[in-house]
């Protein structure tokens, strides 16, 4: 049951997800880039700029900031499993080919300034901008991850609690029913 209720933050829930499909990716055929990722709707520059602004205020990038080597991680790992007597190459490969692929996760970036410029109008954008620079903007940035932290951990203290009360409901249930559980 705990494991089922334990809520991650945004940001390994994501590189989680990113993560966990690297080794089905692996054995797969590469896809054309346009069946990458859906098609988002065209924005202004000027949306696009003030969305960059607000992810860069956020300091979203922390997100997804160690994409790379991760998944390069995660695909060694992959492939020294289905070969091992490769193990020694694959270690030495790694490191270059987190080279070569190095900076590609601000890709991840544009396409979440994109998403953002596509789900709020350009002068939407531009008063979120204006309010993560003001006092309460920055100190909603600053204590929004403890109070999201904070709630999570409340969440699970409450799931456990009332996993214990609907138990106790099953069972009084199943003793009128003469079963013991």
């Amino acid at each position: 049951m705990k494991s089922v209720l334990r809520f991650l933050p945004a940001a390994t829930l994501a590189a989680g997800l990113a993560l966990a499909a690297v080794p089905a990716v692996a054995q797969q055929p590469a896809q054309p880039k346009a069946a990458a990722a859906p098609a988002q709707p065209k924005a202004s520059p000027a949306a696009i700029a003030a969305a960059k602004e607000i992810l860069q205020i956020k300091n979203a990038n922390a997100m997804y900031a160690g994409a790379v080597p991760g998944l390069v991680e995660k695909t060694k790992i992959a492939l020294t499993q289905q070969n091992l007597n490769y193990q020694k190459d694959l270690n030495e490969v790694a490191p270059i080919v987190a080279q070569q692929l190095q900076g590609r996760q601000n890709e991840i970036g544009e396409g979440m300034a994109q998403i953002y410029a596509s789900e709020f109008t350009e002068q939407e954008l531009k008063d979120l901008v204006v309010f993560y620079k003001s006092p309460l903007g920055k100190k909603l940035i600053e204590a929004e991850p403890r109070a999201i932290g904070l709630s999570m951990a409340f969440m699970n203290s409450w799931a456990q609690n009332f996993a214990e009360t609907v138990m106790g409901a099953f069972r009084a249930e199943m003793r009128k029913r003469g079963k013991e559980i």
